[in-house]
């Protein structure tokens, strides 16, 4: 079982609910399909109505199987959460479709209003990470212990990509910082001007968010990879990649030696 499962607090989601307008607003649209699809119960044939609820019932079949799936996959709430409002939007307005078309585009403007007006929120704990700026960053690699190992999250919270990962930095900082490696955030969506200067292209949103490895105040290190064809390599974050990429059970286990 991933991680989603274990980080599930119903409390949580509730108090999510109730203060995000991002939860808020698909609640309320979610909900407003009950009195649409009571209307439609008083004027549609009962042929037709036996239509519509068996398209339903696949729905919410294909919905809870498609969820269980995510929960088993996926490492954080934030990219469950995701998913599965993701997939709850796609079989609303397909069953909207099945009702009226005239539904259906209705549905679909909704959406794409709450998409412009609210936002995800992002994981809000740094776990044992450090929130840096680019100056501040700089300074611990030029002028600080050069004996210690960094390795840096880039991102942007703008970025659906960011938020679905936002709490695995912090889980992985809380087991693996010790006194030699420190983990620290840079938020290129405050300092966009500090991308250049670390190789990476703000074009491209989507490959962020990025982790760079210093050693010695120099990079050994980064995820993902950039070619010379500055092409890059794009797979879903996870703290297993990070872990195997940055080989952090292995500095773990040196530092425990090391004692």
């Amino acid at each position: 079982m991933s991680q989603s499962s274990n980080n599930w607090n119903p409390m949580k989601s509730i108090n999510c609910v109730i203060s995000e307008p991002y939860y808020l607003l698909h609640f309320l649209a979610f909900f407003s399909y009950i009195p649409v699809r009571c209307s439609a119960s008083n004027v549609f044939s009962p042929l037709r109505s036996s239509h519509l609820l068996y398209r339903e019932i696949q729905a919410v079949l294909a919905f809870c199987v498609l969820s269980a799936v995510k929960v088993v996959k996926v490492e954080t709430w934030e990219a469950f959460i995701s998913d599965t409002l993701f997939f709850a939007k796609i079989f609303l307005v397909a069953i909207a479709l099945v009702m009226d078309y005239h539904v259906a585009l209705w549905y679909a403007l909704v959406f794409s209003v709450i998409y412009f007006i609210a936002q995800q929120p992002a994981y809000e704990g740094l776990g044992t990470a450090n929130q840096l700026t680019p100056l501040q960053l700089e300074t611990l690699l030029t002028e600080g212990n050069k004996s210690k190992i960094w390795l840096v999250e880039f991102r942007s919270l703008s970025t659906s990509g960011c938020i679905n990962s936002s709490s695995i930095f912090p889980e992985l900082s809380i087991t693996y910082s010790n006194k030699y490696l420190s983990f620290g955030i840079v938020d290129l969506g405050l300092f966009p001007n500090a991308a250049e200067k670390f190789g990476i292209t703000l074009a491209s949103l989507h490959q962020l968010p990025v982790y760079i490895m210093f050693y010695d105040g120099a990079e050994l290190t980064r995820l993902p990879d950039v070619d010379f064809e500055t092409k890059v390599f794009n797979s879903p974050i996870s703290k297993k990649l990070l872990c195997r990429h940055f080989e952090l059970d292995k500095l773990l286990l040196d530092y425990v030696k090391a004692k």
